[in-house]
């Protein structure tokens, strides 16, 4: 056994994970949300690590999909950390969303489609930008996800802010 080799895991697995979690990271990132590229590449990697290596210790006595089950249950928790009340506004869903996604990902890549979890991490970032592009182009959608509100004295100086409620 070599030091590169990471049988019965892929390098190709690997690399999609990194790639597909670095795409989505990559947005989040930028618009500063609460995870990016590190973050949302390690829960491809490790998702895709739970579910590859459930293929390998499977025999009649197991069930590798209880491992799915079990893994989307923890990703659950990991994203509802994510998710905050701020100033009477809900934020962070989106992020817990892609957190959610990106799980998704790693289980896709796991079960052996490598590309496809790229190309749906492509799918995510698509409409992460796609919808907030519209959301901004046609007010009637701003309508129950978007408001203005003035957080409490001694917070933000009593200047309006805009936050986004229930979506980031």
């Amino acid at each position: 056994m070599s030091l590169i080799d990471i049988s019965p895991l892929t390098w190709e697995a690997f690399w999609c994970c990194f790639l597909s979690g670095i795409v989505i990271g990559l947005e989040r990132q930028l618009r500063g949300k609460p995870m990016g590229m590190r973050t949302s590449a390690l829960i491809c990697f490790g998702t895709y690590v739970f579910v590859a290596m459930t293929r390998h210790i499977s025999n009649e006595m197991t069930d590798p999909s209880r491992v799915i089950g079990q893994v989307i249950t923890g990703i659950g928790f990991l994203g509802a950390g994510v998710i905050m009340a701020r100033h009477g506004a809900i934020i962070g869903v989106t992020s817990a969303s892609a957190i959610w996604v990106l799980a998704a990902i790693g289980v896709v890549i796991g079960v052996g489609f490598p590309w496809l979890g790229v190309k749906l991490a492509a799918l995510t970032v698509a409409i992460l930008v796609g919808v907030d592009l519209f959301e901004h182009r046609f007010e009637f959608l701003q309508r129950g996800v978007h408001r203005s509100i003035t957080p409490p004295r001694g917070q933000g100086g009593g200047k309006p802010s805009r936050l986004r409620q229930g979506a980031e």
